[in-house]
Parts: structure tokens; C-alpha cells; sequence
């Protein structure tokens, strides 16, 4: 049994995965607003929720996350979902978390997510957690990535590959939705 991780973002042109939704106070705004995915991109992003196993999340992202969808209520289950699903939050400074079925990780954290792979059967999503993925590449925890590129170039925030990291990635698939957005998947290609 073995999961896989994979990196779902919302993400610029230029690279940037910070603040998609303006919640972050980062000057960015609400980048992802003005553009609508449609039904089909809607879909695929509910269904990906539906058949993940686990979220694991950065501590800005889960401290976004813990703040909202908690109170939700969705005839879809999307809330119900994700809000029932184990969640694991890196964090060298929680003591706690909140929100349920949530395991803070500190420490040596991509071991521990090597460990969370290993005994997981199934999808790990990570959304946003720039600074958690960041420090996951470099051990080769990254399995896949599906990136929704917004047609938006922002100039700045931070994006989803650090400098001097380098890889060479396979096209799984390729899809347009709504107001041109793409989604892009990426495996990451055998060393």
C-alpha cells in the first residue's frame, strides 16, 4: 500500500500560488474571482476531493481552511468532506489543532510525510502550502501535480517551485474550463 501526493493549485501564469481567494492579507487579492471554471472544472475539482484520502496542508493554508469550512454547509459534500477527512498540518509552532480528524506535524516533516505515503492508500492533496511544498521536492514527495493556471500574470507572491530546484515532469493531461483556465497534470518523471 502506498499513497501518492499529489500538489492541486490554483495558479498564475507566472507561477504564483499565494492568496488565490484574497483571504491572506497579502496584497494580492482575490485572483481566482474574476474568472469562473464552469461546471466541468467544478466537477474535476469535486471529484478530486471525493476520491482523496487524506489533506495535508501547510499552517497558513490550514489556518485559512480551519477558519472557514468548518461552517459550511454544501448540498454537494464538499464541505462534509473535507472537513471529515484526516488532515495533517506542518508546524513547528502548534501545540494543537482544532479542526477535527487534524494531526499536527513538526519536526522533520518530510519524513513524517514519507511515512503518511507509505500507509495511505490513495490521493494526499495538498493545496496552496507553498513553503510545505518547498520542502517536500527537494525528497522527492511531490508524486503529481494539478495545476489550474488562471489567465492572470500577478508579478509577485510566492510561487510553486523554489530556485535552484530542478525536474523534468510527464503531461498526464491537458483541459480547458470556463474562462480559460487549464489544467495541467504533471507525474513526476522516474529519477
Amino acid at each position: 500500500m502506498s499513497g501518492k501526493i499529489v500538489a492541486t493549485q490554483y495558479i498564475s501564469l507566472d507561477g504564483v500560488i499565494e492568496d488565490p481567494v484574497g483571504m491572506e492579507n497579502s496584497g494580492l487579492g482575490d485572483w481566482t474571482g474574476p474568472f469562473s471554471r464552469g461546471p466541468a472544472g467544478d466537477t474535476f475539482k469535486h471529484s478530486e476531493l471525493m476520491s482523496a484520502r487524506a489533506v495535508l496542508l501547510g499552517r497558513r493554508t490550514y489556518d485559512g481552511f480551519a477558519a472557514v469550512w468548518p461552517q459550511v454547509q454544501d448540498e454537494a459534500g464538499y464541505a462534509n468532506r473535507i472537513n471529515t477527512l484526516p488532515k495533517y498540518v506542518a508546524s513547528d509552532t502548534m501545540e494543537r489543532a482544532d479542526w477535527n480528524n487534524t494531526t499536527v506535524l513538526s519536526g522533520h516533516v518530510p519524513g513524517q510525510v514519507r511515512d503518511i505515503r507509505d500507509r495511505t492508500d490513495g490521493d494526499i492533496l495538498v493545496f496552496g502550502s507553498a513553503t510545505l511544498i518547498h520542502s517536500l521536492l527537494p525528497h522527492g514527495l511531490v508524486d503529481e501535480f494539478r495545476l489550474m493556471v488562471y489567465p492572470t500574470v500577478l508579478g509577485r507572491g510566492l510561487r510553486l517551485f523554489p530556485d535552484n530546484w530542478a525536474a523534468r515532469l510527464d503531461l498526464t493531461e491537458c483541459v480547458t474550463f470556463g474562462d480559460g483556465i487549464v489544467l495541467l497534470r504533471y507525474s513526476a518523471a522516474p529519477s
